[in-house]
């Protein structure tokens, strides 16, 4: 791989684990054991998820996501418990797909990795906060089961052309960035206290 497609391919999978950290973990981790993302030499020590171990502690973690981001309140729950892993995993994940040997590179794809994954994941925690307040539990499963699609899909397409799902991974951050407004104003005006009747002459 090129530079640039390394970097698209960090830039994809800094977003995506702001959504699904394991399933990101996960998916790239089995890219890299079979081959499908290879390497440069330089970079062969940061090969670690492939390791069989993080492999199935990632596959774990995907599944207990993929459950508990289905049942409305403890997808909530589950994001705030995620609040610092996911962000923290978008920056390594970053970090072992770009070459970082240079120290400034090192800060700089840190912050990017990071913040892109945080600001994914704050997009996604505000939005589930709002659709749970709906009565009804089927708007969750289908917005946790369009988030699972859209992972598995933008992470397949990382792999097969980096550059376009980078592409596609900024389009859907500023789409996201647009809902958490949006999802902010929704929760103000639901929660904002109403004004009192005028009292009856």
């Amino acid at each position: 791989m090129g530079i640039d497609e390394l970097l698209g391919l960090a830039a994809s999978v800094s977003l995506l684990s702001g959504w699904r950290l394991y399933l990101t973990v996960l998916g790239t981790g089995l890219a890299m054991y079979f081959g499908v993302v290879d390497l440069p030499e330089n970079l062969k020590i940061l090969d670690a998820l492939a390791n069989p171990w993080v492999i199935g502690i990632a596959g774990l973690g995907a599944i207990a996501e993929f459950f508990a981001d289905k049942v409305a309140w403890l997808d909530s729950i589950w994001d705030g418990l995620n609040t610092l892993i996911r962000p923290l995993g978008g920056a390594m994940l970053a970090l072992a797909v770009v070459d970082a040997g240079d120290p400034v590179w090192q800060v700089i794809v840190f912050l990017l990795g990071g913040g892109a994954a945080l600001a994914s994941h704050a997009t996604k925690a505000t939005a589930r906060a709002a659709v749970n307040t709906s009565p009804e539990p089927v708007s969750n499963v289908i917005l946790s089961t369009a988030e699972d699609v859209v992972t598995g899909g933008l992470l397949a397409l990382a792999f097969a052309n980096p550059i376009i799902a980078a592409v596609i991974a900024v389009v859907l951050l500023g789409l996201a960035i647009w809902g958490l407004f949006a999802a902010k104003r929704m929760l103000a005006k639901l929660f904002s206290p109403q004004p009192a009747p005028p009292p009856q002459p």
